[in-house]
């Protein structure tokens, strides 16, 4: 039941993204052009995804069990540090060179779109040299 009603939010996912246009990165980079033609219509997709959040974390904050018996597993935090701060803003780093975030690359690599592919493996790319940094002493220092 877990895998068919991940499976089923997955979809809804990513339908939602295609008809808001954010598997579209000429739409994400028309949105971030806020001193050329800028196209506001993302902010409207977002604001939607704020209230639809705002309200499931209402209610995953009062029950410590979800509706099919696995534990809430809410962060533990609500503290900013650099390691959050730092992955904002290479986040937002390659949202903007790309016009891509992980969601709709997984909507690009479905449909068979080259530039997802290149995303997701940029992506993937950068997670493990994470890794490789947060195991270095160095990495340890920057925590």
């Amino acid at each position: 039941m877990i895998a068919l009603v991940s499976f089923v939010s997955g979809l809804i996912f990513g339908v939602g993204l295609i008809v808001a246009g954010m598997a579209n990165p000429a739409k994400v980079l028309g949105f971030l052009d806020i001193t050329g033609r800028w196209d506001p219509s993302l902010a409207l997709v977002m604001a939607g995804a704020i209230l639809v959040g705002l309200f499931g974390f209402s209610l995953a904050r009062r029950w410590t069990i979800s509706l099919l018996g696995l534990p809430m597993m809410l962060p533990p935090t609500r503290r900013l540090d650099r390691r959050l701060i730092a992955g904002s803003l290479a986040f937002g780093a390659g949202w903007g060179l790309g016009g891509i975030c992980p969601g709709p690359a997984l909507v690009l690599i479905g449909a068979g779109v080259a530039k997802g592919w290149i995303f997701a493996a940029a992506m993937l790319a950068g997670m493990g040299i994470f890794e490789i940094l947060d195991r270095c002493p160095l990495g340890r220092i920057a925590r």
